[in-house]
């Protein structure tokens, strides 16, 4: 049977005395949510939407290349109209001619003539 007693301790969130079990850090519902989204702001929601677009990136790039297939070309605007943002990515990879993949997790692309892409997976 829980503890109904005020435990001496405050709500994180509004600074009343919480009742309940001895762990409680909140008073209801409202008040966690509430100190939870605020933690959740700021720098965090920054880092969230950063990430939102490299996992959204490295979805699209999954979508056009089939898991028989080691590289597909495809033109730059297919990727823009799937809603890709090539200004976001994970890393680069230059290779011994010097040409540059950009990469989004495992999965990237190289720039080739007259806006087409190689999209190619890491082994």
């Amino acid at each position: 049977m829980p503890n109904t007693n005020t435990s001496g301790k405050l709500c994180l969130s509004c600074q009343k005395p919480i009742r309940g079990r001895a762990d409680k850090k909140f008073c209801d519902d409202f008040c966690r949510n509430q100190h939870n989204n605020s933690m959740k702001s700021g720098p965090e929601k920054l880092i969230r939407n950063i990430n939102a677009i490299l996992r959204k990136n490295r979805k699209i790039l999954q979508e056009q290349l089939k898991q028989t297939e080691k590289t597909i070309a495809i033109h730059r605007d297919k990727l823009r109209m799937a809603g890709f943002q090539f200004k976001y990515m994970t890393n680069q990879y230059q290779t011994q001619k010097g040409h540059t993949y950009f990469f989004c997790y495992d999965y990237g692309y190289l720039l080739l003539e007259n806006d087409w892409l190689l999209v190619v997976r890491k082994k």
